[in-house]
């Protein structure tokens, strides 16, 4: 079962990938990235034609505990906030 949020979160990258995160005050470890794929908003400049830019969104899907249990979390980043997001989490 999993559960959407929408909580902002501080990522920490290792080579590109998200190594750490915190959610709520504590702090989870990746364990390891089991999917990573990447949107962009190109609907939105075909709309609308004076769009400077078309952005995207990053999300990441990892394995990862703050403690001795593990759990699934979906990390999404956007690149014209530049801000990261915790997404979803599954039980």
């Amino acid at each position: 079962m999993s559960r959407a949020y929408g909580d902002p979160v501080e990522v920490w990258r290792t080579d590109g990938r998200p190594s750490r995160f915190v959610w709520h005050g504590r702090l989870y470890t990746v364990l390891r990235v089991l999917d990573h794929w990447v949107t962009t908003r190109d609907w939105w400049r075909d709309r609308n034609p004076e769009a400077e830019e078309s952005t995207a969104r990053e999300f990441w899907q990892v394995e990862a505990t703050p403690d001795h249990e593990i759990g699934v979390y979906e990390l999404r980043y956007d690149e014209a906030s530049d801000t990261w997001m915790l997404s979803r989490a599954w039980d």
